[in-house]
């Protein structure tokens, strides 16, 4: 059964940092691209991040761009989502998707996600 488990969320103060981990079961993620997303309550789903795993650049949401970076390690089977500068709008729960299809990574058209993990930022 496959599965992905994220976690390394938390409380920070706004201007912090937190690593975000994504780790698989059951299926291998150098065979997929991979993605971040989040949604608050009053936001909706939101695209955060991509890595393509065969080797494509990686996209960042504009929101985020300069102060996240998504990032792979296919010997753990996991795939990282680095959150510096933290700001309280960042205040989300965050996903990671697994995808065969890179068109879909934006439209948060994933095959596989986890369950989330809470990030709340404070100001």
């Amino acid at each position: 059964q496959a599965h992905l488990v994220e976690s390394g969320g938390g409380l920070v103060q706004a201007g912090g940092s937190l690593r975000l981990s994504c780790a698989a079961s059951g299926l291998t993620l150098s065979t997929y691209d991979m993605g971040w997303f989040r949604q608050a309550p009053e936001k909706g789903r939101e695209f955060v991040a991509a890595i393509r795993w065969t080797g494509g650049p990686t996209i960042l949401a504009e929101s985020v761009k300069g102060r996240f970076t998504i990032s792979r390690d296919n010997a753990k089977n996991t795939v990282y989502l680095q959150m510096n500068s933290l700001k309280p709008e960042d205040t989300a729960v965050y996903y990671c998707g697994a995808t065969q299809n890179w068109a879909d990574v934006r439209a948060l058209r994933y095959r596989y996600w986890g369950q989330g993990t809470q990030v709340t930022v404070s100001s």
